[in-house]
């Protein structure tokens, strides 16, 4: 097998390599990142990678297959645990607290802070249960009435109540993909996070359905905060605020999305964003 030589902005990376990659802090940070590395056994996937989630905006996480991105949007609510020979250092701050400090229990954690994952993956339940299940398993209804109410809300949040709301009782997995993906939002946000992480949520999608997705995304951003990895430059210069470019397992690069597009501060964002590589 012949071995790929290395690009002439990656030589330069490995020279520079340590210099700012741009804002990685947030005014109103939600979570904070801090010298972050993980591990798969003896392999280092991510290498000291520092940013800023801030409040009520849409950050995008961009680069090749196999940079770095899933792994670690999945570091933020320790969905890595779940992982054999899986291990994450440095700092991942949130309400002033170390996740990943001993003691901190997962399971309120990853209800604060939820996951959309790339092909839908609704309960085989019916769409009422797929969303109720949430607020009965962690307590936060004390009524009949008090859940089909979080039920109803959450399903319009995720703008699907009015195709569904007749078919309650339906199977979940009945829905088209579209419709599962926002019920899958839907049964995220209906046990009241505070994040919503998105891994690559529209791949599996049809162009119409990526586009109630993106245009939902936009308007759950007025109520949470919202980190999403996408493969897709144009959906994240679409939907985000802020984006960060990762590569080979380093952020190479933070900045306003529009900044990112238009000037990018590193020669290997350049490169990646014109299609040079990746």
């Amino acid at each position: 097998m012949k071995i790929r030589e290395k690009t002439s902005s990656e030589v330069a990376f490995n020279r520079d390599y340590g210099k700012t990659v741009g804002e990685i802090t947030s005014l109103k940070p939600r979570i904070e990142c801090r010298n972050v590395n993980v591990y798969y056994g003896e392999k280092l996937a991510i290498q000291n990678v520092s940013l800023d989630v801030g409040c009520n905006e849409v950050i995008a996480l961009i680069g090749p297959s196999g940079c770095g991105k899933s792994t670690f949007i999945r570091c933020l609510n320790r969905m890595n645990d779940t992982i054999i020979g899986c291990r994450v250092t440095g700092d991942i701050i949130m309400d002033g607290k170390n996740i990943y400090d001993n003691g901190v229990d997962v399971v309120p954690l990853r209800a604060q802070v939820g996951m959309v994952f790339q092909k839908p993956n609704p309960f085989p339940k019916s769409i009422f249960e797929n969303v109720a299940y949430g607020p009965r398993i962690h307590g936060l209804v004390a009524s009949k009435a008090e859940l089909e109410e979080v039920v109803e809300t959450s399903l319009r949040r995720a703008g699907l109540w009015d195709e569904v709301k007749d078919y309650l009782h339906q199977p979940g997995t009945s829905l088209s993909g579209g419709q599962q993906q926002r019920l899958c939002i839907a049964r995220t946000i209906a046990v009241n996070p505070e994040v919503i992480l998105m891994d690559e949520p529209c791949s599996a999608l049809d162009p119409i359905a990526t586009a109630k997705i993106e245009q939902l995304i936009d308007e759950l951003r007025v109520h949470y905060t919202i980190a999403i990895v996408t493969h897709s430059m144009q959906q994240a210069a679409r939907v985000s605020q802020r984006t960060a470019y990762f590569h080979l397992g380093r952020l190479i690069e933070v900045g306003e999305t529009a900044q990112i597009f238009t000037n990018p501060r590193h020669q290997l964002t350049e490169d990646y964003i014109t299609g040079r590589f990746g």
